[in-house]
């Protein structure tokens, strides 16, 4: 996960299901907004989402779609995950009551309110989504035998040029390279890399840096 600590508006879209157009419009009206937005603010690749915040999108959006859950219950399940953001997943859970949530303290595990008593109660257990997303980014990461050996601009990394379906800058291979590193070395630095991109990355940084 270390390369996907952080996750692009696509990433997120590919994972959660929510439409682009949705994600803009809870950021904008401040439904729903990336946790890591102010590290990131004066970048160009601004609109940077924390795991957290996919696993809370995730969520609102299986209560959206799935069990048609109001938007002002969303909101307070977007704002609960928000003030619980370092609580351990397999203890935050919450219940379905009809149409509206009931929350369960992490502590407790008791509700911390009772409404529309009577109605059957859905518990929601956030442990199964965040596994199930963790299994999803990890599948982002898998790359594409047309990627292999080469070489891509990507505007979320501050270096520009990267080996394709990676976050990993053709520079950080020619440092390494420069260092004595053989292939096979940076290879083991980088487990995700190929002897075709050790090799596309080394040559394109010597003809770039000859230009210079």
């Amino acid at each position: 996960m270390a390369e996907l600590a952080a996750f692009t508006a696509d990433h997120v879209c590919r994972l959660t299901g929510v439409s682009a157009r949705q994600l803009r419009y809870w950021d904008k009206t401040d439904f729903f907004s990336p946790t890591l937005l102010d590290e990131y603010k004066r970048r160009a690749f601004g609109r940077i989402y924390s795991f957290r915040d996919v696993v809370g999108l995730r969520t609102i959006a299986i209560l959206r779609n799935r069990h048609r859950i109001p938007l002002q219950e969303l909101r307070r399940v977007g704002a609960w995950l928000k003030d619980r953001h370092d609580t351990p997943w397999s203890s935050l859970r919450f219940a379905l009551n009809g149409r509206m949530v009931v929350f369960f303290d992490p502590e407790m595990g008791v509700a911390v309110e009772r409404r529309g008593a009577g109605q059957q109660v859905l518990p929601v257990d956030l442990e199964p989504i965040a596994n199930e997303m963790r299994e999803a980014a990890d599948r982002l990461r898998d790359r594409q035998p047309d990627e292999i050996g080469q070489l891509r601009r990507n505007r979320y990394v501050v270096h520009a040029w990267v080996v394709a379906g990676t976050r990993i800058p053709t520079s950080a291979v020619w440092h390494f390279h420069q260092a004595g590193y053989s292939a096979e070395d940076i290879i083991k630095e980088y487990p995700r890399l190929k002897l075709a991109d050790i090799t596309a990355a080394i040559d394109f940084e010597s003809r770039r840096r000859s230009a210079a």
